[in-house]
């Protein structure tokens, strides 16, 4: 309480602590300010208080509080207040927002009754903090459920998708053999990849995502994500037909975060067109903007689906057949990527049975002269003495059969103990290190590596764990990549090679 003035505050202490309710009186305006800190329930002054300091010190303790706070303030008007003073009155409270007047000459019921309902509004308060504390504590869960299942998830996988290679590269003479190894190897592609979607949208919601922008032509972006889906496209029976403005469109954006938008659009469209249906991917400039639009001749969407498509988990029945299956999260990636880039998605339907439009509009990128790096020629592949340290044995040896096809020399180590002993001693020109290791883990290697060899060894991490949090991780490790698991042969070889 802050009464400056007369008898106000002794007489609202005593009021309230007959009614039960624990007062504590502030002489200036100091110690009042400083008493908000201890978290009050309620703040009850006089008009006369709020002098123009005073309001701003509140406003400006007011902007600190978190989302669930909204102290109430209580404030005894004048006696008795006049039309004029009620306006001024008003006037000076807006800006202060959960405020409750109570005009004099009032009865003390009055005022005992006033501040046991901001009690209860506070108390309200105070359990949605605990509401919010623990969905806050789930999300983290989540998160760390999510990090662990997909470390589980990706290592048998990259087990597999090296044995399809190992595999392929064998009996190269038997061609009958390579349709099913195709198979394989593309649904252990898909897999990998609805992990990736999964941890993507966890990450972009909680804002723990952050883009690498860079000047990129999207042309070549919709090329790159169509190339991907050739094979499915072909196998669908579908028709992909593009058509991009006469001139290249610059963006200022995460190339790799865009190219996966173009993919899940694509993936969504060939995934609700049946055999024999056609794919437009049509590019064009609009004022400041670019757009890209998705159109597909598919079943459609019903009306009342189309304001939920790019929901969390929601799955439009678009279809009798759901073998093409998902997890309802491609979209909802697309949206929370699109809008992290200052864009905006929509999706439009005249209905099931006739198609469905999915447009995305992305900023163009200022005037500028730069223009996208060409990429360096590839350089011969050069054979590298490597230690490979994994405790899994499946992926152990995949990978060593995959390398030495390669031309590599490899080493093996199947803990963290034995990797060090096996660097030092052997001194590898690249070692590619697994994180989750029995004895000392994959980070602590690097660091005992790095220690004895400085730079004269270049680190690798092969690790199931993907989170920006694990990739700053092994940086500080002294790791100079880190692949996340199931890696492509091409990215394990330009790793080799840098």
């Amino acid at each position: 309480m802050l009464a400056p003035a007369g008898r106000d505050a002794r007489l609202a202490e005593a009021v309230l602590q007959e009614a039960g309710i624990a007062a504590r009186i502030c002489p200036d305006v100091a110690q009042f300010v400083a008493a908000l800190n201890h978290e009050p329930a309620v703040a009850l002054l006089t008009e006369h208080a709020l002098t123009a300091e005073l309001r701003r010190q509140l406003h400006a303790w007011l902007e600190t509080q978190p989302l669930w706070s909204d102290l109430p303030l209580v404030v005894l008007a004048g006696h008795p207040p006049s039309l004029e003073g009620k306006r001024q009155l008003a006037a000076v409270l807006a800006e202060l927002g959960n405020v409750t007047v109570i005009e004099r000459p009032m009865h003390s019921e009055t005022l005992v009754s006033t501040v046991r309902a901001a009690l209860r509004a506070r108390g309200r308060q105070h359990q949605a903090r605990e509401l919010l504390s623990q969905l806050e504590e789930a999300i983290r869960e989540r998160d760390r459920f999510l990090a662990i299942l997909s470390h589980e998830l990706r290592n048998p996988l990259g087990a597999i998708r090296n044995a399809t290679e190992v595999l392929s590269r064998r009996i190269t003479s038997q061609p009958q053999s390579q349709q099913p190894l195709a198979i394989v190897d593309r649904q252990t592609r898909h897999l990998a990849r609805l992990v990736d979607d999964l941890l993507d949208v966890a990450r972009v919601s909680t804002g723990k995502i952050a883009l690498r922008k860079a000047t990129c032509e999207l042309g070549e972006l919709i090329e790159r994500a169509a190339r991907q889906l050739e094979s499915a496209i072909s196998q669908g029976g579908l028709r992909l037909r593009t058509r991009f403005a006469r001139r290249p469109i610059m963006l200022d954006a995460d190339p790799v975060r865009i190219e996966q938008v173009i993919s899940n659009l694509l993936t969504n469209a060939v995934k609700y067109t049946p055999a024999g249906g056609t794919i437009d991917v049509i590019v064009d400039v609009d004022a400041h903007q670019a757009v890209v639009r998705v159109v597909d001749s598919g079943v459609g969407i019903a009306p009342d689906m189309l304001g939920s498509v790019f929901n969390m988990f929601v799955q439009a029945d678009r279809s009798l057949d759901r073998a093409q299956g998902g997890m309802g999260i491609g979209l909802t990636l697309v949206r929370l990527l699109v809008e992290l880039h200052g864009g905006h998605v929509a999706a439009t339907s005249a209905g099931p049975g006739r198609g469905s439009e999915f447009t995305i509009t992305l900023p163009l990128a200022p005037a500028a002269t730069d223009t996208p790096a060409e990429t360096a020629p590839a350089e011969a592949s050069t054979r590298r003495h490597v230690l490979l340290v994994e405790d899994s044995v499946d992926n152990r040896e995949m990978l060593q059969a995959l390398l030495e096809m390669d031309g590599h020399r490899v080493d093996t180590a199947a803990d963290g103990f034995e990797a060090v002993e096996q660097g030092v001693a052997l001194r590898p020109d690249v070692a590619i290190i697994d994180i989750g290791l029995p004895g000392i883990d994959g980070y602590e290697v690097a660091q005992r590596l790095r220690a004895s060899l400085g730079q004269g060894i270049r680190l690798v991490a092969l690790t199931g764990y993907g989170q920006p949090e694990d990739r700053a991780k092994a940086k500080k490790a002294g790791f100079n990549v880190h692949l996340i698991k199931p890696v492509g042969l091409p990215e394990l070889e330009a790793a080799l090679q840098a």
